[in-house]
């Protein structure tokens, strides 16, 4: 039943974010005096329409995608003013660009109600291990990290990411924290260590010991283990939180020999064989809260909103470069399937926390696809609002339109690159729920 409600709830969140994005080039072209023909949601036959004014507005079958068709020279009924060809430049930069501008104006509102409601994951310190380097330094639980290095930190998940694309080495790391007010600068240098580790992330407090990520190459993914699994016992001793999973492991640290971890997914049980690798690494001694969430109110709520937003379109540039430069694998991308697949992961593992928390996490995920929407929106590749961005700002150096009949030809290769890139990502994404 889940899954069900996850496919019914994703198209619903595809449909927003997509009818918002396609509103920001209607709107400009009505501002602008460009005929826009169709208007429709979805790809293939129609399944409803109407018409008002010059437009015929559609939702279509298939939920993925949608266009504000915009007037051109091959449309005989349309006065050739109101074509996109015949405006000037700058006016086409406006309407290709206020697509992905909506997408990160919905991201924001969305995020108003968010934050608004259940507040922002505050970078507080919860553990600063005594004798280690971050202690040393003066860093103290309860600490709330506004610095780190070069980078300003005002979301536990922004210094998260951080460390997920630079790891910590034995460089020296500046941190500045706050405490009672007062906001204090330290510099200490992180200690090598030689320690055997699964490979995972959790957090380390009085909810249930749920992976946060699972290192590809770690001992525990090999194992079969994943991200948003529960580790429910270790060796036979009972798991109940985060806390005593740290407790567990200060006990009994990990060695060479293999260790039985019991994992809860989906609400089954399953005993999982795990051999620990001999890792080396360096740590701070340090670990900060980037998930549970502090209430604000006031303005603080339009701050904290803006920051969110401009984490998810910095994660989504950062993911993209790491992607490229051969840092992340094509197994981390996916589409609507893999969107499917997360809200039913989302679902399941917030349903035990009432319907509010799963209503705050679904709605959580606008913010997510409609940021990333729009910075993809941004490449400058054919087909899509980037590509169009790149040649009217070719237009405005050189004065001079590319033919139509070229652009047609350009955007046309670009169509078809992205359908098979897209059937290519939906088999895969069908491949990984039997694998």
């Amino acid at each position: 039943m889940n899954t069900v409600i996850s496919i019914i709830v994703g198209i619903f969140i595809l449909g927003i974010i997509i009818v918002f994005h396609e509103f920001g080039h209607f709107l400009m072209c009505k501002m602008y005096d460009v005929a826009v023909p169709q208007f429709f949601v979805g790809f293939g036959p129609k399944l409803c329409s109407f018409k008002k004014g010059e437009t015929v507005f559609s939702i279509r079958l298939l939920p993925f995608g949608g266009a504000c068709q915009m007037a051109s020279p091959q449309d005989p009924d349309v006065d050739p003013d109101r074509t996109i060809n015949s405006k000037k430049p700058l006016i086409k930069l406006c309407i290709y660009l206020a697509g992905p501008a909506f997408n990160f104006i919905l991201a924001f509102l969305v995020s108003l109600i968010v934050i608004g409601f259940v507040g922002y994951d505050a970078p507080k310190v919860i553990r600063a291990t005594e004798g280690g380097p971050a202690y040393e330094a003066g860093i103290r639980p309860g600490d709330i990290i506004t610095g780190y290095n070069d980078m300003s930190v005002h979301l536990g998940r922004e210094l998260a990411v951080e460390l997920r694309y630079h790891e910590i080495d034995g460089s020296p790391i500046e941190i500045t924290y706050e405490r009672d007010g007062q906001e204090y600068s330290t510099v200490f240098t992180p200690k090598y260590n030689r320690l055997y580790k699964l490979g995972f992330s959790y957090m380390v407090d009085s909810s249930r010991a749920t992976i946060k990520d699972a290192v590809k190459d770690g001992a525990m993914y090999e194992a079969g283990i994943r991200t948003d699994d529960i580790i429910v016992a270790v060796n036979g001793t009972p798991i109940s939180t985060g806390n005593e999973l740290y407790d567990y492991v200060g006990h009994y640290p990990f060695t060479a020999d293999p260790i039985v971890l019991t994992i809860e997914r989906n609400g089954v049980k399953s005993d999982y064989t795990v051999i620990p690798k001999m890792i080396e690494d360096y740590d701070a001694g340090l670990a900060f809260n980037s998930n549970y969430r502090s209430e604000v109110s006031g303005l603080d709520v339009i701050k904290y909103s803006f920051y969110e937003l401009r984490y998810n379109i910095v994660g989504t540039v950062k993911s993209l470069v790491m992607l490229f430069t051969g840092r992340l694998s094509t197994d981390d991308v996916g589409g609507p399937v893999r969107v499917v697949e997360e809200l039913d992961n989302t679902i399941a593992a917030t349903e035990d926390e009432g319907a509010f928390i799963v209503l705050m996490n679904l709605i959580n995920w606008i913010i997510v696809l409609s940021a990333n929407l729009g910075v993809m929106n941004l490449l400058p590749l054919p087909a899509i609002d980037g590509g169009r961005i790149l040649l009217a700002l070719i237009e405005l150096v050189r004065r001079k339109a590319l033919p139509p009949e070229k652009e047609g030809i350009v955007h046309l290769v670009g169509v078809i690159m992205f359908l098979i890139i897209a059937i290519l990502i939906f088999f895969k994404d069908i491949l990984r729920l039997f694998v």
